[in-house]
């Protein structure tokens, strides 16, 4: 008989997103490993971005429990349609924020703590716990962020003792928006309160990335493992590559997250070299901040640059499969070096060279190292950079722009379930 476990999540299809990503495709995969998934989940969650089509991956088998969440950024929105970029992750820079930006990041991080679904908490934990008690189970797994939903997993582990695994897909405190919250003295001190709390009641940890290990090891001594993001594989229908010389970003670009260095880069090469001006191609698809555009603006790319914003995700994997090249960007800050976006995992299986633009010392540039998928560049590495797209773009005139990829099949999704499963 299948073993059940609990899987506690926020984001699930119609979200879109990456945050949906990930335990969508534990699902998927888990009952091969002889685990039956039961997802819990909000009835009418207020989703910054909806992908239909992911419904697609969800078994008619799966049991899906759904609770009302009651969420302020319904409320706020009335105010301000600055609340719906805040929920994406899209902050403006510090000297572009309005007063109405910086109210909202104000209460945002100092009343909603850990964050704005904290009100969920208690009557998921009510429900839960005679759901739990009734179909025996033994073993729940909560997801975040949101990280009020490893409080869900602190109250059902202290009120039935059974076994808790807590995945972070992000860090808690160091992630680099946390930093904008505006955070009191006081507010700062219960985050980080709650955040060792988690860490050290679980059973066991599941994070991302290995600069996340590394960080969490400083704060508990309860077992953590590292399990990548990845990518299932997908059956995309024409997926011929792009007549013109595509350099493509895929997923939101936010305004910090600004590539000054690539922008003159490109700046150059379109006004140095006539053949780059005629074949070159920008491609942003998902959400772009406003400093993003406007630095394209400045740097004269605009004629350049086709913005096609969110697709679904059928769509996203086409548009891997059909770009000359893949961009990647991550902002030149210490707390960067912990996030792996999960779109690198499926850049890997689109065959594409990576071109990819952050910190020193990254968990990307390590992965991008051992896979050999691409090339990792630092924000002074300006000249190597330019060079390196100049030999694409040769590459590209000759048709021999390709990737010889190494070791990625452990990085696909069934692999990565297989990891989970031996937790479980």
């Amino acid at each position: 008989m299948p073993k059940k476990v609990l899987i506690i999540t926020y984001y699930w299809p119609p979200a879109g997103g990456p945050g949906v990503q990930r335990w969508l495709k534990f699902v998927k995969y888990l009952p091969e490993y002889d685990i039956e998934p039961i997802v819990f989940c909000p009835e009418n969650a207020n989703y910054p971005l909806l992908d239909k089509s992911l419904e697609e991956d969800v078994s008619k088998e799966t049991t899906i429990l759904k609770l009302p969440i009651n969420e302020p950024y319904k409320f706020a929105k009335l105010f301000s349609s600055k609340t719906k970029t805040i929920s994406k992750g899209i902050i403006s820079s510090k000297e572009n924020q309005s007063f109405i930006e910086k109210i909202l990041l104000f209460i945002r991080g100092n009343f909603f703590i850990p964050d704005a679904r904290k009100n969920w908490v208690k009557p998921s934990v009510n429900f839960l716990k005679n759901y739990i008690k009734q179909e025996q189970i033994d073993t729940i797994i909560t997801t975040g962020p949101p990280h009020s939903l490893h409080l869900i997993g602190l109250e059902l582990e202290e009120a039935l003792a059974v076994k808790w695994i807590a995945d972070f897909r992000d860090p808690w405190t160091t992630i680099g928006y946390h930093k904008k919250l505006k955070l009191t003295k006081k507010a700062s001190k219960k985050h980080k309160e709650l955040e060792k709390t988690v860490l050290n009641t679980a059973d066991s940890i599941v994070v991302t990335s290995y600069n996340t290990k590394r960080e969490f090891s400083q704060i508990t001594q309860q077992p953590i493992k590292v399990i990548t993001n990845g990518y299932d594989v997908e059956h995309v229908e024409n997926s011929v590559l792009d007549q013109k010389f595509s350099i493509a970003h895929i997923g939101s670009l936010l305004s910090e997250r600004n590539p000054q260095i690539l922008w003159q880069v490109l700046s150059e090469l379109v006004s140095e070299n006539p053949s780059f001006k005629t074949h070159f191609e920008l491609k942003l698809i998902g959400a772009v901040g406003s400093d993003i555009l406007k630095a394209i603006k400045a740097n004269n790319l605009e004629t350049y640059t086709n913005c096609l914003g969110y697709v679904s995700h059928k769509e996203a994997i086409l548009h891997q499969q059909k770009s000359q090249v893949l961009l990647l960007i991550e902002i030149d800050s210490e707390d960067t070096k912990a996030i792996i976006p999960g779109k690198l995992f499926e850049y890997f299986n689109a065959k594409r060279p990576i071109l990819a633009i952050g910190p020193d010392g990254s968990d990307v540039e390590g992965l991008i190292h051992q896979t050999q998928t691409g090339f990792y560049y630092l924000y002074n590495e300006k000249e190597a950079l330019k060079q390196r797209i100049l030999n694409c773009f040769e590459l590209f005139l000759n048709g021999e722009l390709n990737v010889t990829s190494n070791a990625i099949s452990g990085f696909s999704r069934k692999a990565l379930t297989k990891e989970l499963a031996d937790i479980i």
